[in-house]
């Protein structure tokens, strides 16, 4: 959330500005995050022959290594445009054995379920379904509702990643892509989310504040994806679209030709919660707009103008019947009254990092010797 003692600014390069609280501008008034990107984007993302070597080598990897297996890989689907887009490469230009893997978390539009429909009848491909227990999911999101923190998505996020790699690893599939890529996700301020993946995060917010224990809740820790999954098993998560120029609005224009996809408006917006999430809670509460960070990171790759994103973000990102809609579809579902989410909505805003974090490991584990190491756990233990 912005202070209100800082004077507003907008990258002269990008969309970001000051609702970012640790946004920083050179004296051309280029914000930090255009700076990272410029610094970072030829090794991070390889739309050129370079890219082109790499994915024809990881390609042949995965079809070596999966033989004698029922599938080369794994991809989770969740109806939006990068999965799809790369559900349809793997399988059709690159003849890779594709098993999909959705994760049914409760809040899937029916366009994501449509879209998903399409796609495994339309290409053949073999799908299985996690249905997550609801009971346990609605007891978690109200957790971090409680908390205050600002990313919500959490519990959704962390339950699409933990079925999606324990279904990989139980069939001991040694290739597991995702659509994640630099071209429209290269920027994503600390202070507006936290990573779905810090299950020490997870249990000490639904300690606090969930009200039942999570027995069949999908979770999925530090070691186990850091170590187990790596390093016992042989599993490699990649991201392909990293490897090849990758336009989203020729993705969405070639899937709705190709298979009769459909766009359902925003990022992520294939889950309704996600997009009550982002569309009005996140402005409503704690007064920053996500489709900045979404758009900046089109303008960075050259996929609009800045003049575009800027005329976009005039543009609503929710209009008021189908926000009086979705409000009352997800405190129907989440059971909270329109009293109980107003005093959500005006309780103090907690930034992540006040609650237990596993932070510290991570830090200790791209350490460079033995003394940061042990500099690192000393902090953590404060001794």
């Amino acid at each position: 959330m912005m202070n209100s003692d800082v004077r507003y600014q907008v990258c002269v390069r990008c969309v970001m500005d000051t609702t970012d609280e640790n946004i920083v501008f050179d004296e051309s008034g280029i914000c930090n995050h255009c700076k990272l990107i410029m610094d970072r984007r030829d090794n991070y993302w390889l739309p050129d022959e370079r890219g082109e070597k790499k994915l024809n080598a990881l390609i042949a990897e995965m079809k070596q290594r999966g033989q004698g297996k029922a599938y080369d890989c794994v991809l989770g689907v969740s109806g939006g445009v990068d999965s799809s887009y790369l559900l349809m490469k793997a399988h059709e230009e690159w003849g890779l054995r594709v098993l999909a893997i959705h994760v049914d978390a409760g809040w899937n539009s029916e366009l994501a379920v449509r879209n998903i429909e399409l796609m495994i009848t339309k290409l053949g491909i073999d799908l299985h379904t996690v249905v997550v227990d609801w009971e346990e999911m609605k007891d978690l999101q109200l957790a971090f509702l409680r908390a205050g923190v600002p990313n919500q998505d959490i519990p959704q996020d962390h339950a699409f990643l933990a079925a999606l790699y324990k279904e990989t690893a139980r069939q001991r599939i040694p290739f597991a892509l995702t659509g994640s890529n630099y071209a429209t996700e290269s920027i994503l301020p600390s202070a507006w989310g936290y990573s779905a993946g810090d299950l020490t995060h997870i249990r000490a917010i639904h300690r606090q504040f969930g009200k039942r224990p999570l027995r069949k809740f999908p979770m999925m820790g530090f070691w186990y994806f850091n170590f187990y999954l790596p390093k016992f098993l042989g599993l490699k998560i990649v991201a392909p679209l990293d490897l090849m120029p990758f336009s989203k609005r020729s993705a969405i224009e070639y899937l709705e030709k190709r298979f009769g996809w459909r766009y359902y408006g925003g990022k992520h917006y294939e889950s309704r919660f996600t997009k009550f999430f982002q569309g009005y809670y996140l402005p409503t509460r704690f007064g920053f707009d996500k489709r900045r960070a979404h758009l900046a990171s089109l303008v960075a790759s050259g996929e609009m103008t800045r003049d575009q994103a800027l005329a976009e973000l005039q543009q609503p990102s929710y209009f008021a019947e189908d926000i009086a809609k979705d409000r009352a579809f997800v405190l129907k579902k989440l059971e909270l009254s329109e009293t109980e989410f107003g005093e959500l909505l005006a309780a103090p805003l907690k930034a992540h990092r006040e609650y237990p974090t596993n932070e510290w490991m991570h830090k200790i584990r791209w350490a460079t010797s033995f003394r940061e190491r042990f500099r690192i756990l000393r902090d953590h233990l404060g001794f």
